[in-house]
């Protein structure tokens, strides 16, 4: 027989706890131990679980659940954990047989609920940590590209990536979506953005015609 599953993986939605499922809740009313960043740890107050916050460092992450070996854990993720989450290296670490992923509603998915678009045909781009690899040939061809961002660079790589291919799209800057300070404003190519994006923004870009 398998070992029961000691640590769920938890999508915890792009923010807002309407956007959390029953089943997300389910599984963390059930640990002993929460780990997450800090705002996610917020969207359950009165838990009574032991509390371990953890910033961006993988490492710290998989320490903190290595130290609680037979606890029930949750790890609390933002959106899905399928998409640019912890969910491969913990995986990696601790195995299969000791982890249950509890799916969540992704930014992805909200973005294009917002504009009321499928995006079954859509590529999705994480650059969100790092430049990622994808070239401007590559992500050309796609009718619909969602690039995750969240730092200043994001912007930088998507226009210098794209080029004036830019302009074969709409783009959708979309901001803090699902909370109080959600925004969505569209960017033409050439135009200047005066702002600072929100470490929780995803481009939409939409082939024209």
């Amino acid at each position: 027989m398998g070992l029961t599953p000691t640590i769920a993986i938890v999508g915890c939605g792009p923010g807002h706890p309407d956007y959390l499922t029953a089943a997300a809740v389910k599984a963390v009313a059930l640990a002993e131990v929460l780990v997450g960043a800090q705002r996610l740890l917020d969207l359950f107050p009165q838990h009574p679980a032991e509390m371990i916050r953890v910033d961006a460092k993988i490492e710290q992450v998989l320490e903190a659940i290595t130290l609680r070996a037979g606890k029930r854990v949750a790890v609390l993720v933002t959106g899905d954990p399928g998409l640019a989450s912890l969910a491969k290296p913990i995986i990696r670490r601790f195995g299969p047989e000791r982890c249950r992923i509890i799916p969540g509603i992704s930014s992805v998915q909200a973005a294009f609920a917002r504009l009321g678009l499928d995006w079954l045909d859509a590529r999705i781009i994480d650059a969100h940590g790092k430049d990622p690899d994808p070239g401007a040939d590559t992500l050309t061809g796609a009718a619909k590209i969602a690039v995750l961002g969240g730092r200043a660079r994001s912007f930088e790589w998507l226009k210098q990536t794209m080029g004036d291919r830019l302009r074969d799209y709409e783009i959708h800057v979309c901001e803090d979506l699902t909370l109080d300070s959600e925004r969505i404003t569209d960017w033409q190519p050439g135009s200047v953005l005066e702002r600072t994006l929100s470490s929780r923004t995803i481009f939409i870009l939409v082939k024209r015609g």
